[in-house]
């Protein structure tokens, strides 16, 4: 189907199954604390699988919401909270008011916008999140049910958003495509744009895969009213889940340690009772090699253990959707259990501790 990255096989193979535990709870803000200030009901259902962004002292976090059971239908959310508040004392019993920004409004998301994660480039905002497409519920109709949407913010308060591209895979694979999820763009050093993404193909598996994405297509083209079709070349599959587990996802966007050098959280799921696990890689970019795995860490270093983790829409979940380094610890955004948003910290000095036992590069 896809080729691998050079790593993909050999590191894959060295990860075991196990816990080691290295996210320190911070928080958890549910539902019923978050007040939307432009929509009939005062708050979500459910508000988990939050994209992250921080500026200056104000993170601005964008979770998935659902607003009710029917089709299950999600939308985005705004929120901001000063940084401040990143700690059990004050998260844990504040309010926080919220916008709905991101909408079903066009044939690719008509049946929802689901697990956004958002990144910086050139100064510029942009989202990708999940589209469920007009066919999503059609069963005579299984190709391409969902596809990664790119969304850019068009004031500074990050309240606009512009839907400009879908993101699709080559000619070849789209009849067989049935669904492509937890995605995320990167620009690397070179200006080269990378797709993360996670297809699922009509053979049933699952592809953890890194795609590239035109440049000019992407970051030079100026888009009119209505989302273009971007197609992603180079497909390549970067990690492989194991004998235990059903399937991999991307989570959070990466972390840059060092020039075109990425630290990525990955979700896997095991097959006993289909829990999402949390583990790192370090992600390596080159121009003329692609992008390839170069570490992992051995065991996962996240699963569900808290109450408000393991009980919910989906018991025994912890889905990292957002991240970034402040004083030296990784803060993780996360949806737990398909109901809440949670936050955690991990020491960046131990994680890459970590992750320095199984580096082959």
């Amino acid at each position: 189907m896809f080729q691998y990255a050079e790593n993909a096989v050999d590191l894959s193979q060295k990860r075991k199954f196990g816990t080691k535990d290295l996210a320190k709870r911070i928080g958890v803000i549910s539902p019923d604390r978050i007040h939307i200030r432009n929509y009939l009901i005062d708050s979500p259902i459910t508000a988990f699988n939050p994209a992250m962004v921080i500026k200056g002292d104000i993170v601005y976090l964008f979770p998935r919401a659902i607003l009710g059971y029917f089709m299950y239908v999600s939308a985005i959310l705004k929120m901001e909270i000063p940084v401040e508040d990143l700690s059990e004392d004050v998260m844990n019993f504040s309010d926080y008011s919220a916008e709905i920004v991101v909408y079903p409004s066009i044939r690719y998301d008509l049946w929802g916008t689901e697990d956004p994660r958002a990144i910086e480039i050139n100064g510029r905002v942009f989202m990708v999140y999940v589209g469920r497409g007009i066919n999503y519920f059609n069963p005579s109709i299984r190709y391409e049910r969902t596809l990664p949407i790119v969304a850019e913010a068009v004031d500074k308060r990050l309240n606009k958003w512009e839907k400009k591209a879908v993101l699709v895979l080559d000619q070849r694979f789209r009849r067989i495509l049935i669904s492509d999820k937890d995605a995320f763009i990167v620009k690397t050093s070179e200006s080269d744009v990378l797709l993360f993404h996670r297809p699922h193909m009509m053979d049933e598996r699952y592809y953890l895969t890194v795609s590239t994405v035109s440049k000019k297509d992407f970051l030079e083209t100026e888009f009119d009213s209505k989302p273009a079709e971007i197609e992603v070349k180079n497909t390549r599959i970067i990690l492989e889940p194991q004998d235990f587990e059903v399937k991999l996802g991307w989570a959070a966007p990466p972390i840059e340690i060092e020039r075109d050098t990425y630290l990525a959280l990955v979700h896997g799921i095991d097959r006993e009772i289909e829990a999402y696990r949390v583990f790192a890689a370090i992600i390596k970019y080159e121009k003329d090699v692609g992008a390839r795995p170069i570490a992992v860490t051995p065991y996962y270093i996240m699963e569900p253990k808290m109450l408000y983790e393991i009980f919910g829409d989906r018991p025994y979940v912890v889905f990292p959707c957002g991240n970034a380094v402040i004083d030296d610890k990784l803060i993780v955004a996360y949806g737990a259990a398909d109901y809440a948003i949670g936050f955690a910290e991990i020491p960046m000095d131990v994680l890459i501790s970590e992750l320095d036992k199984m580096m082959i590069d």
